[in-house]
């Protein structure tokens, strides 16, 4: 019970206040003896409600001994300063972001076939030369459907199979066709 006593005591009469915070919390250090070791304890004694999150990052770094001093109001204003030209360099960006994707989608709206989602393969197959039948081809540019490009391409003989040719850029694979 005595070391109840003394310790609740020792929280009133031990500490020393070490700095204010901008909203008015008070920091405190006091010195404590755990096994026979005297060691300093920091605390908060928060204003008006306890509310950990009204704390600031270098408090919090104090109060978990990551700092050996604590921050001087000079050093609060300017990291406060610090802060608030990076919140503005933030709605800079997004303002800048929001602008080049209402930009982009503009030119995507005149360019869209009207379908939303996924890649314009049109004009990623327009962009390889075709090999083969010129009426395939043709069909796949009047934009006549896969299935009567297929058509198309049933329409012609197969050959039996063919050896590759070639090496090196002009190697050509040859055609398996499974035995019957």
């Amino acid at each position: 019970m005595s070391k109840l006593l003394a310790r609740i005591a020792g929280y009133l009469s031990n500490r020393t206040l070490v700095g204010v915070d901008k909203v008015g919390n008070r920091y405190f250090t006091r010195t404590e003896e755990i096994d026979g070791i005297m060691k300093e304890k920091r605390c908060v004694i928060f204003k008006g409600e306890g509310d950990p999150t009204s704390i600031s990052v270098e408090w919090i770094c104090w109060l978990n001994g990551q700092r050996k001093r604590a921050p001087t109001p000079e050093e609060q204003m300017e990291l406060e300063a610090r802060r608030e030209l990076v919140k503005q360099n933030v709605a800079l960006l997004k303002q800048e972001e929001e602008e080049r994707r209402a930009k982009e989608s503009s030119c995507h709206k005149a360019k869209s076939t009207g379908k939303t989602g996924g890649p314009d393969l049109k004009s990623f197959i327009h962009q390889f030369p075709t090999e083969g039948n010129e009426e395939e081809s043709d069909a796949v540019d009047r934009g006549r459907g896969e299935e009567e490009a297929g058509a198309q391409k049933a329409k012609e003989p197969l050959s039996e199979h063919s050896e590759p040719t070639g090496s090196g850029s002009t190697f050509k694979p040859g055609t398996w066709q499974p035995p019957t």
